[in-house]
């Protein structure tokens, strides 16, 4: 069940949390010298930014003045507590949740707004967004299991991508993978520091070598069209319908406990090719493992992510024992990965295009090509 302790728990929530507030108000004050909260939140989360004056940077008609005006968490949840918040609706939830995963960054320091949201006094004002998120009948299936009857899979994204792909064998992708793994791993620990400050980079994600796919959404369009990790802007994807195999096994991730015992059960050690990025993300330093997937794929079928598991758990370093945790890095929130040849399409390619509407207020749309 959907709590608002779950929406609390981790960044991708709290940074959802966050987007809906500001949504709220812009919804209340769509004129942009009406917006305190957003004001604040912008200026604060610039201060608060770990490139504050170099990668992220204020611009424009009174940014001088802006990086000279300091404003606090305490501001910032002043200035929320005056926001009245509306009734939910599916589109708002789906664009806050959008904004949270595009968000997401597991390769260096959280961003200003992360650092934001998990200061107390911010977060405690939260809650009451988070309650009131939790008690709508919209966000009810982000805390169910895996869809069976209803799967999209994004086949590919970008204006020149190809309208089918061609998948390996589940099998052959999940040897290669666990080769590969092993091998980055072993050059990892030979070539690089063991200092989890250097500035080292390498394969940050923590997700399947397979086939994935998420739920068709309330007007039709698959999830995975709307939650995309760190995008690249892209306005076009090709979508296939699939059918899960009858009877498959699959794991739910719905905490970061059963991420926890599925790394448990089935570890493989990734500490000198994570430990760097995973530092910056996480401010832990120590052992790192992932699930092993080709032994989890002797157990089930697929794996799948419930958008609550996500929001509660991703990008946090999960204890795996006393002296080893776990990241879930690179999923996006309900995807499903398939460890088996049966996971099979059942309707042919389709392309999507995504219209964003003039005004600031309006909300982008994802339209079948045919029907442009």
């Amino acid at each position: 069940m959907l709590t608002a302790d779950n929406l609390l728990a981790g960044p991708r929530g709290r940074r959802m949390l966050l987007a809906y507030a500001i949504d709220a108000e812009r919804t209340l004050r769509p004129e942009p010298g009406d917006g305190t909260f957003r004001i604040n939140t912008r200026l604060a989360a610039y201060h608060l930014d770990v490139g504050q004056g170099t990668s992220r940077v204020l611009f424009g008609p009174g940014a001088e003045e802006a990086r000279q005006t300091i404003v606090t968490a305490e501001d910032v949840a002043r200035s929320l507590s005056e926001i009245s918040l509306p009734d939910v609706t599916a589109v708002d939830l789906r664009s806050a949740l959008a904004e949270a995963v595009d968000a997401a960054r597991y390769w260096q320091d959280p961003d200003g707004e992360d650092v934001l949201v998990a200061t107390e006094v911010v977060r405690d004002e939260l809650r009451r967004v988070a309650e009131h998120i939790a008690g709508s009948e919209y966000a009810q299936w982000w805390s169910t299991s895996l869809a069976a009857s209803d799967q999209r899979s994004i086949m590919s994204r970008g204006d020149d991508s190809p309208d089918t792909d061609e998948v390996p064998a589940a099998q052959q992708l999940l040897s290669e993978w666990r080769k590969s793994t092993l091998e980055s791993e072993a050059r990892a620990e030979r070539d690089r520091p063991v200092d989890p400050e250097a500035n080292w980079t390498g394969h940050w994600w923590s997700h399947p070598p397979a086939r994935f796919s998420t739920r068709a959404l309330f007007d039709g369009t698959a999830a995975g069209l709307w939650f995309v990790e760190d995008s690249m802007g892209w306005n076009r994807a090709v979508v296939r319908a699939l059918r899960p195999p009858t009877g498959a096994r699959i794991y739910e991730i719905d905490s970061a406990h059963a991420w926890s015992d599925l790394c448990r059960r089935f570890p493989l050690e990734v500490t000198a090719e994570k430990r760097h990025d995973w530092y910056r993300t996480t401010g832990r330093s120590g052992r790192w493992v992932i699930p092993d997937w080709v032994q989890v794929a002797e157990s089930f079928e697929g794996v799948h992510l419930t958008v609550t598991g996500y929001l509660a758990a991703a990008g946090t370093a999960i204890d795996v024992d006393a002296d080893t945790a776990s990241v879930i890095a690179g999923w996006v929130p309900d995807e499903t990965y398939w460890f088996t040849d049966a996971a099979t399409y059942i309707s042919e390619p389709s392309v999507w295009v995504l219209h964003n509407g003039p005004e600031v207020t309006d909300q982008p749309a994802w339209t079948l090509e045919s029907q442009q």
